[in-house]
C-alpha cells in the first residue's frame, strides 16, 4: 500500500523535537542506529485510514462497513462471529481465522473476557485539531513537537502538523489535573495558555474542531492470541500516546501476525507463542521501559542532555522512531538498565 500512502501528500515526517520552557532538542531520524526508512508521514487519521481501506478493497479485500460483532465461538477448527448488520439483523460468520483490529473497541478481549487491568497510572488525554497559523519558519513542520510542562513533568503536550496548515493538539496529564468544570474545549486551551511558547505559536489558530477526551487509556490482555484468533494494536495492548508507541505497536503486530498466518493457512504448524506473542512483547516491553522513564523524569533528562555522545544518541533515535524490535540496539536489548545508567550520568 506504499505507493497510494506515498500519492496521498500527507505531511513528511524526519523526526521528533522537545521543548520545556526555552529549552529545546530535536531529533532527526537519519541519524539513527537501525537501518531501514528514515521518514514516515503525519497523518489526519480518518483520511490516512479511508486511503487504506479504499486501496485494501481495490486489492480485493471484502470490506463491510457499520457492521458490530455482538458475539464469538472460538472453536479448534473454525470461530463464529455473530454479527448485528446495519437493519438490524445479527447473523453469523465462520471463518478459519480472525485478527481482531479493531483499536479500543477492543472487541474480542471483551467478548472472551481477556482483559486485565494495566499497571500504568490513570492519565488523561484533550485532543483537538486546529488550523494553525503558525508563521513559516517558527517551528519544524517536518517533526512531530513535544512539550514538556514547565512545573509538572507528567504533563506534556503534542504538536502534530499536517499538510495544509492544520496540527493535532493535545495534551496528556494525571486525571485530576484535566478534569474538572468547563467544557473540553476551556479546560485544553487553559492548559495550552499554561505554557507561554505554545501559546505563541498557537496565537492565530482557529479551534474549528471539537475537543475530545479519554481517560484510562492504557490497556492490557491476559494473552494475544487464541484458537482462531489473534490480536493487533490497541485490540491487545495499548501503553500511552507518547513516542506514538501505539500506531508503532499496530503496525508491527499486523506484520508479524500475517506472517504466522499465512505460514498456517499454508498448512505448516505454526507456535502463535513463540513466533508472535513473546517477540511482539519484547518490543512492547522496551516501550514501556521509555514510558516510564519519561514520566519519572529519567528520559527527559536525557533527551536534554547537551553535548550527547552521538553513537549513543543514534541508538536512543532509533527508539523514537519505531525500532523497538531491534536487539542489535543495546538500549533496546537491555532497555531497563542502559536507561538507568544513562539517566544517572545526565541527571542535572
Amino acid at each position: 500500500m506504499l505507493a497510494a500512502v506515498e500519492a496521498a501528500g500527507f505531511q513528511y515526517k524526519n523526526g521528533a523535537a522537545f521543548a520545556r520552557g526555552e529549552r529545546y532538542a530535536d531529533f532527526d531520524f537519519a541519524e539513527r542506529y537501525t537501518p531501514g526508512r528514515a521518514s514516515t508521514y503525519q497523518v489526519e487519521r480518518a483520511a490516512f485510514d479511508k486511503l487504506l481501506a479504499d486501496e485494501a478493497e481495490r486489492q480485493g479485500v471484502s470490506i463491510r462497513y457499520e457492521n458490530e460483532i455482538v458475539g464469538v465461538e472460538a472453536g479448534a477448527r473454525q470461530i463464529e462471529l455473530s454479527v448485528r448488520t446495519t437493519d438490524g439483523e445479527v447473523r453469523s460468520i465462520c471463518a478459519d481465522f480472525v485478527l481482531d483490529a479493531s483499536g479500543f473497541g477492543r472487541t474480542l478481549p471483551r467478548l472472551l473476557k481477556l482483559e486485565r487491568p494495566s499497571s500504568f497510572p490513570l492519565r488523561h488525554a484533550l485532543f483537538t485539531h486546529v488550523s494553525d497559523h503558525i508563521p513559516d519558519g517558527a517551528f519544524d513542520r517536518n517533526k512531530i513537537r513535544v512539550t514538556i510542562h514547565q512545573s509538572s513533568g507528567e504533563t506534556w503536550y503534542w504538536l502534530i502538523p499536517f499538510a495544509g496548515g492544520r496540527c493535532s493538539l493535545g495534551v496528556v496529564a494525571p486525571q485530576a489535573c484535566l478534569t474538572g468544570s468547563g467544557s473540553a474545549e476551556e479546560r485544553l486551551r487553559a492548559k495550552v495558555a499554561e505554557e507561554p511558547v505554545l501559546s505563541r505559536l498557537l496565537r492565530d489558530a482557529e479551534w474549528n474542531t471539537p475537543v475530545r477526551e479519554t481517560g484510562g487509556y492504557a490497556a492490557n490482555v491476559q494473552a494475544m492470541h487464541g484458537p482462531g484468533f489473534a490480536l493487533l494494536g490497541n485490540a491487545a495492548e495499548f501503553l500511552d500516546p507518547v513516542f506514538s508507541s501505539g500506531v508503532t505497536i499496530a503496525m508491527r503486530s499486523a506484520s508479524m501476525a500475517v506472517r504466522v498466518l499465512d505460514r498456517q493457512l499454508n498448512g505448516e504448524a505454526v507456535d502463535w507463542d513463540r513466533d508472535f506473542e513473546r517477540p511482539l512483547r519484547r518490543g512492547i516491553d522496551c516501550f514501556r521501559a521509555y514510558v516510564v522513564a519519561w514520566y519519572d523524569g529519567r528520559f527527559q533528562d536525557i533527551v536534554f542532555r547537551e553535548h550527547q555522545p552521538r553513537d549513543i544518541r543514534c541508538m536512543i533515535c532509533s527508539i523514537l522512531a519505531g525500532y523497538a524490535w531491534d536487539e542489535t540496539n543495546p538500549f533496546v536489548a537491555e532497555p531497563q538498565r542502559r536507561l538507568e545508567v544513562l539517566a544517572q550520568l545526565c541527571r542535572p
